[in-house]
């Protein structure tokens, strides 16, 4: 088995600080201010932005635990620009507030050149996952490999 080497632990802990600094210097604030009201939409947004900054805290100190938060991350940001931005360019109705957003998720563009794909393959993909019931005979043990 090989392990995932040192410098890409590196890498992988700057892309984790990377959503720390950057999202939480934007979002952050606007969390922690008492007057700050939001409607519903944006509410959810920013309290989901704020967790996702939290959980990736916990990628500085793990970083291949918390690779599903790094995951998250590019899937919603390419789910964003495929689903709402690509239109908007091909119909002329990029504004300057959508143009801003693409550059912010254009840079998770850095994620997947960090991510350790022969680790994540072995330990998400190859490897036997967790059984989905329970065989009357044989006990369920949880954590044990």
């Amino acid at each position: 088995m090989t392990e995932v080497s040192f410098i890409r632990l590196g890498f992988l802990r700057a892309g984790y600080l990377l959503l720390v600094v950057g999202v939480g210097l934007t979002v952050w604030p606007e969390i922690l201010d008492p007057a700050a009201h939001w409607e519903a939409m944006r509410g959810v947004v920013v309290c989901m932005l704020g967790a996702l900054c939290a959980l990736s805290v916990l990628g500085l100190r793990n970083p291949l635990r918390m690779l599903p938060v790094l995951f998250f991350e590019m899937a919603w940001k390419a789910l964003w620009l495929l689903r709402v931005a690509l239109p908007a360019w091909q119909a002329g109705r990029m504004n300057a507030a959508m143009g801003d957003l693409v550059f912010a998720c254009s840079i998770a563009v850095v994620f997947p050149l960090v991510i350790p794909w022969a680790y994540v393959w072995r330990e998400y993909v190859a490897r036997k996952g967790d059984p989905w019931w329970r065989h009357a005979r044989s006990p369920l043990r949880v954590g044990s490999a």
